[in-house]
Parts: C-alpha cells; sequence; structure tokens
C-alpha cells in the first residue's frame, strides 16, 4: 500500500501484487518480449557505434553528445501524434510499420559505413531514423501491454518492458564495443538492422482481437488535441510527466557523457565504453526486480526522492572517479535508480490513463523523458566541450539532487483507477437529421439546489468541469439565475455529434463519482432537465425550399452503446 498524504482528486488503487514474471505466463507477451529483447540489444550496439564512430571522427564533445540528441529528439518531437496513431488504429500494424522505419535507419548506417561514405551528417541522420521508428512502435506496443496481461499485471509488464531495454544496455555496449574494436562498424550496423526481423515477426504471429468501431477515427489533429487536452486536464498526469521531464534532465548526463568520460577522464576505449554502459544496464535489470516489493513498502513520493538522491550520487562519483571499477560501480548505481524512478512515473501515468487516451498519454510521458533527454544531452555536450567532462557531470549531479525539493510543487499523486464508468440507461431522443459531422452541439443542464448547499455545489462542478473538458468538451460554464438562485444552468459544447458520442463513450468511474457527487445537491422529487442544440449562429444557414424539415426523425442508424447519460 502506497503511503503518502492524499493529493486532491486523487484516488488510491488497492491491488494484489503480482510477481515480475507473471506475464510472461502469456505466449503473446512472452514472444514479444524475448524478440524486443533480440532488438533492444542491437540498438544498444547501434548506440555505441554510432557514439564511438563521431567521436573517432570529429573528436569533439558536442557532436558526440548530439548522437543522444538526435536519437531522442524524434521522441519529442511525434509522440503525440504516435500516441494518437497507436489508439485510432490497430496498435499490432502501427507496431510493424514502425520497426520497418527503424530498420530503414539501421541499413542507411550499415550502407553508408560498408561504403566509407559515414560522416557526422550520416550517423546523425541515421540515428534520426531509427529513433522515428522507436517514437512510433514504443506508444503502440506500450498501451497493448495492458491489453494482453491486463491491468492488474501492468506494473509487472512495464517492469518487463524496462528490463528487457536495460538487460540489453547491461551487455549490448560491452558487446558492441568489443564487435567495433574486432569487427568494425560494418558488422556491428549491421547485426542491429537483422535483429529488427525477430520481433517484427512475432508481432505478425500476435492475432490481436479488435471489435469493430462503433464510430469512424478521429482526425488525426483532432485525435492530438484531444490527448492534449487530456493530458491539461489530469492535474496528476500533468504532475508525473514535469517530474519526468526534470529526472531525465539529469539523467541524460549518463547517456551523453558516458564516451567522453571513458576516453577522456579513464583513458580508455570503446571496451571501456562499454564495461561503463554495461554497469548501467546491469543495474537497471537487477534494480526492476525489486520495483514491486518497493511499491508495496514506499509511496512514489518517496521511491522517486531516494532515485534522484542515488542518480545525483552516482553522477557526483563518475565526475571524480579516475578508477574504472569504481566508475563502473556508479553507473550500476545510477542504472538502478533510473530504472526505478522511470518505471514508477511511467506506471503511474498508464493506470490512471483511461484505454481511449492510454497511447496519448504515454505518448506524452515518453516526450517528456525524450526532451529532457534530448535537451539534456545537449546542453551536458556544451558545457563539457567550454568546461571540461568532470564539471558537466557535475553539474548534472547537482540538478539531480535539487529535482527532490519538486515534492513541495509538483508532489507524485496517488496511483488512481481508470476503470470506465457502465454504460448509461437510456440514449438521448433525436428529432433532426444529423450526421457525424453535424455541429457544433451544445449542451445545457439544468439543476435545482438549495440555496445553503450553493458553495459546495458550486466546488463539485468545479471536478465535473474538468472531467467534461479533458474528455472532449470546450466552452463549459455555470450560471446562476438571479431572480431564482435555486436555478443552476450547466452549458458546454462539442464541435460534432460525433465528438459528443465519443465523449459518451470516455468517462471513467472516477469522472462519474464526480457527477454523482454535484447531483447529490439536486432538490429531491426535481428531475434535472437535459437539452441539446445544434448551434446556428446567425447568417450561417441559408434555408431553401427543398431543405429537409428539421423535425424529421433521424433516420441513419447509429448505435448508441455509451457511457454517461449527458
Amino acid at each position: 500500500m502506497v503511503k503518502t498524504a492524499s493529493t486532491e482528486s486523487d484516488t488510491e488503487v488497492e491491488g494484489e501484487s503480482t510477481t515480475v514474471g507473471a506475464p510472461l505466463r502469456d505466449p503473446t507477451f512472452r514472444r514479444i518480449w524475448g524478440a524486443s529483447l533480440l532488438s533492444n540489444l542491437g540498438q544498444q550496439m547501434q548506440a555505441v557505434t554510432a557514439a564511438w564512430t563521431m567521436l573517432q571522427i570529429t573528436q569533439q564533445a558536442d557532436l558526440v553528445a548530439m548522437v543522444q540528441s538526435a536519437s531522442m529528439l524524434p521522441v519529442m518531437l511525434l509522440a503525440i501524434a504516435a500516441g494518437a496513431i497507436a489508439d485510432m488504429y490497430d496498435r499490432r500494424r502501427v507496431a510493424i510499420g514502425a520497426l520497418c522505419i527503424s530498420l530503414a535507419g539501421s541499413t542507411l548506417l550499415a550502407m553508408a559505413a560498408a561504403l566509407g561514405v559515414i560522416s557526422p551528417a550520416l550517423i546523425l541522420l541515421g540515428v534520426f531514423i531509427t529513433g522515428t521508428g522507436i517514437s512510433l512502435y514504443s506508444p503502440a506496443w506500450q498501451a497493448s501491454a495492458a491489453e494482453i496481461v491486463g491491468v492488474r499485471q501492468l506494473p509487472a509488464a512495464v517492469a518487463l518492458y524496462s528490463m528487457s531495454a536495460n538487460a540489453a544496455r547491461s551487455v549490448g555496449p560491452a558487446i558492441g564495443g568489443f564487435v567495433i574494436a574486432s569487427a568494425g562498424m560494418v558488422f556491428t550496423f549491421s547485426v542491429n538492422a537483422v535483429l529488427y526481423i525477430p520481433i517484427i515477426v512475432a508481432l505478425f504471429l500476435w492475432k490481436r482481437e479488435t471489435p469493430p468501431p462503433r464510430l469512424p477515427p478521429e482526425r488525426l489533429d483532432h485525435a492530438m488535441l484531444a490527448g492534449l487536452r487530456f493530458v491539461r486536464y489530469s492535474p496528476p498526469v500533468m504532475r508525473v510527466l514535469l517530474r519526468s521531464l526534470a529526472i531525465s534532465l539529469g539523467g541524460a548526463a549518463v547517456y551523453s557523457m558516458l564516451p567522453l568520460v571513458a576516453d577522456a577522464q579513464l583513458g580508455g576505449g570503446p571496451e571501456v565504453y562499454g564495461f561503463l554502459l554495461g554497469g548501467f544496464g546491469l543495474g537497471a535489470v537487477s534494480f526492476a526486480l525489486l520495483t514491486s516489493r518497493l511499491r508495496d513498502l514506499f509511496s512514489s513520493e518517496t521511491i522517486l526522492m531516494g532515485c534522484s538522491l542515488g542518480l545525483a550520487a552516482a553522477l557526483a562519483t563518475i565526475a571524480l572517479s579516475p578508477f574504472l571499477a569504481l566508475s563502473v560501480l556508479a553507473t550500476f548505481a545510477a542504472g538502478g535508480s533510473w530504472m526505478i524512478s522511470i518505471a514508477t512515473c511511467n506506471v503511474s501515468v498508464q493506470v490512471s490513463s483511461p484505454r481511449w487516451v492510454s497511447g496519448r498519454t504515454l505518448a506524452a510521458f515518453q516526450a517528456a523523458v525524450a526532451a529532457g533527454l534530448a535537451l539534456g544531452s545537449l546542453f551536458w555536450g556544451v558545457l563539457a566541450a567550454k568546461h571540461g567532462v568532470a564539471v558537466a557531470v557535475g553539474a548534472a549531479s547537482a540538478l539531480m539532487a535539487s529535482t527532490t525539493l519538486l515534492r513541495f510543487v509538483l508532489p507524485m499523486p496517488r496511483v488512481s483507477s481508470a476503470e470506465a464508468a457502465p454504460p448509461p440507461s437510456s440514449d438521448p431522443l433525436i428529432k433532426m437529421d444529423l450526421t457525424g459531422r453535424s455541429g457544433p452541439l451544445v449542451v445545457e443542464i439544468e439543476y435545482r439546489v438549495h440555496a445553503n448547499d450553493a458553495r459546495k455545489f458550486y466546488h463539485a462542478m468545479r471536478d465535473v468541469r474538468r472531467s467534461r473538458e479533458r474528455n472532449g468538451a470546450y466552452g463549459t460554464s455555470l450560471a446562476r439565475d438571479i431572480s431564482d438562485p435555486d436555478l443552476w444552468v450547466e452549458r458546454f459544447h462539442y464541435a460534432t455529434w460525433n465528438d459528443y458520442l465519443r465523449a459518451r463513450d470516455r468517462p471513467t468511474v472516477d469522472d462519474r463519482n464526480w457527477r454523482d457527487k454535484a447531483l447529490a445537491f439536486q432538490v429531491e422529487g426535481v428531475p434535472l432537465r437535459i437539452r441539446r442544440y445544434l448551434e446556428r449562429p446567425t447568417g450561417s444557414v441559408r434555408w431553401r425550399e427543398d431543405t429537409i424539415d428539421p423535425g424529421d426523425v433521424l433516420r441513419v442508424p447509429v448505435s448508441l452503446t455509451a457511457v454517461g447519460s449527458h
């Protein structure tokens, strides 16, 4: 159980703990996870090869750091679009297409190296293309984890996903370093391209069952705005994203500075760089086994504070240590601290997001992490070029320690459930000829509340307003009749009829509870009065003799298997 003070509108999930390996009992998850381990191994080998090749070509700290920035930049730029695509279309097909893009990027690097035309620009382009594929793949696959193994096993699935990436990080860099030294960069880049094939095959074998959609998919821009709107009106999710961004800014020093630490401070080659990254990955894998246990013992806030201080101490050691063994031990601690902190934020975002927007909120989380890594890598690289590697890593340590102060302004929320609410008992009566694009639609709801309950009702409606806005409404307002103070009118808009129908599908149990809390102030025996209007600004309609009578009953088949009665 999480032991922390409650925050506004946050409710705690109390469920049974599952072991880290429980999701592996599912053959689909096991097959994809195993193939992703190989793919992650290849990606880590490519990362080492790209960074080390850049160092050998240029000997410039800022260009070496830009390799990490180039790989993270697509995640930062495309995350919301990638999340929207994952929510709108078949996630299996999206994941396969995304991996093909990454395969193209790694193939470009292998061909450029084989032809002897490798250059800083081609290195950055290749890792950028590879990162573009990963930015599209990751939300689709991670958002699918819950539907494969269930919400109860989601924290364990997230831990396994992180273990896959970090297990590869623990051995991939070391393998990459030795392969570069023995077989060269052409072979290393080629191995990464080949290792994409198993996971593409595993995704082809996934027989995903998708129920036919009740409504056509949203336009991509509308879906992206819906995701951003949900994040904006979900304070717990927003707090987690900002904490993730702050942690990633400091943690970026580990990823971007290790090639320079291996070369400048330890006087080693690619093998030393591989050992340092291997220690980081091994620490992440080792501490991943403790994730579920730590979540049972401590609050998310306590876990993040401990990990931030651990990462700060590790960075300070890396900045000062002239010994390889001590530096590897520090990267081991850094890997464990990084893995647990990011996994904690990941679970908080996923469990708190309803399924209709899970891909987009997960993408927003990844964008926050990627933004921190990309911007942090660039900043630490420039600082290292001007003042030295030790100063840059030491500054990152100080920044990481200071993130613990964010608990006072951005406290971590308790993990809340996004379980869907039950469907309504009846559908709205329609007596106009509407299409899915008809709109804007205006909804007005009249409440009658005793004057002595006015203040409590008003505060309850603040949660209702946030609920409506994060599910698609806009132009929300609450008015009180000055001649009849017991009468309150709530008013909100939807862009189209389809948007209104989608909003009826989206409320969660929390949303329904907020509305029930407000409805409890309704005068007993007086029913709500709900009106729905098709808004027509003056001059927007030009009537003709053959115009259909607006009183005609809607004849198009519309199935309203919906959630929410408003």
